[in-house]
């Protein structure tokens, strides 16, 4: 479900400004798309940075505008803590669009229990699917997955009308057999005196 963004136009424009724009707690935006004239906008802080945050991609813009977009891109600050600005796509519901979903594994492996070791190999998939159907995340069962099981795109089970577009047969979750640490003993160089490179012996008194 879409969620509301209020958004006034942006007249002006240029880095000074906005500067002093995200100072009083907005954030510059562009929308543009479906072939109509590109607008500059600005949506407060707080609730952009909440709808981002969750994954929300789908938005109502209310206000200056009344149009359904899609979060194309947004851009941080250095410390990737503050959003800077945000690309808007005019959008309607059922227009399919692609994007990459996070991949959260849910449940216990039985194969944890035998000594195996559960790898998350995959964390992100490409999908495609309705604008209005886009899902906040893809969840993996692990409640099957035994010791040498492996679970593969091909086999995860997707929300109605979503399509993973990455390789079927790529691997994203499985348990395997943990890795023994092979201790490597001292070499007799390390455990004796030093080796001096290049010392020069010392001539005898004639």
């Amino acid at each position: 479900m879409a969620e509301k963004l209020q958004v006034k136009i942006r007249e002006s424009l240029g880095k000074r400004n906005t500067r002093r724009l995200r100072a009083t707690g907005q954030i510059p935006a562009i929308l543009y798309g479906h072939k109509q004239e590109s607008v500059c906008l600005s949506i407060p802080d707080a609730e952009l940075t909440s709808l981002v945050t969750h994954g929300q991609r789908l938005v109502n813009l209310t206000g200056a505008v009344d149009e359904s977009a899609f979060i194309r891109e947004v851009q941080w600050d250095t410390w990737g803590t503050q959003v800077t600005h945000v690309d808007l796509t005019r959008i309607s519901a059922d227009e399919k669009v692609q994007i990459q979903v996070a991949v959260e594994m849910r449940g216990e492996a039985p194969g944890a229990k035998e000594g195996g070791v559960v790898e998350q190999l995959v964390h992100e998939l490409q999908v495609e699917c309705p604008a209005n159907a886009i899902p906040e995340k893809i969840q993996v069962s692990i409640n099957h997955l035994q010791l040498h099981d492996t679970i593969k795109v091909e086999d995860l089970e997707l929300p109605a009308r979503v399509a993973v577009l990455d390789d079927p047969h790529q691997t994203v979750v499985h348990c395997v057999e943990p890795t023994e640490e092979v201790e490597v003993e001292p070499s007799e160089a390390v455990a004796g005196e030093p080796e001096v490179i290049g010392a020069k012996e010392e001539e005898g008194e004639g």
